[in-house]
């Protein structure tokens, strides 16, 4: 087991979840993530494996969102959560002044979909579904 696998069981013993394999295996390939992420333009930040902790304490997530964990966001308000109240997981975004699950809004059904369809979609910023045309 590599110093990286370490870390990543110690991130999950910490958070008591056992991390999607996608999201496991981009943690141990690439580690981190911060950019604008053409054609959407948007800017798409993960954190690496050693400030998860840090990231999801300052905040109280863990309190006010009950099997949480923060993984990134929008480099600004907007985080980026896994919801492990559902197996799997699903990716959601939380304003940090959010004070409960009712504000998250769903981004991806994994780790790999949000990497898929995040250059052509960017941010999703409300739960409703595309208007038929």
């Amino acid at each position: 087991m590599s110093s990286n696998d370490d870390q990543i069981a110690q991130a999950e013993g910490h958070f008591g979840v056992r991390f999607p394999e996608d999201y496991r295996h981009f943690l141990a390939r690439e580690g981190s993530m911060a950019r604008f992420v053409p054609p959407a333009d948007d800017f798409l930040m993960i954190n690496a494996l050693t400030e998860l902790i840090e990231v999801n304490e300052a905040g109280d997530f863990q309190e006010r969102f009950p099997r949480s964990v923060v993984i990134g966001g929008d480099g600004s308000r907007e985080m980026l959560t896994y919801d492990f109240r559902q197996d799997p997981p699903s990716l959601v975004l939380l304003d940090v002044s959010a004070q409960d699950w009712s504000s998250a809004i769903q981004q991806a059904t994994s780790f790999s979909a949000l990497l898929e369809q995040f250059p052509e979609t960017g941010w999703k910023w409300d739960d409703s579904e595309p208007s038929p045309s």
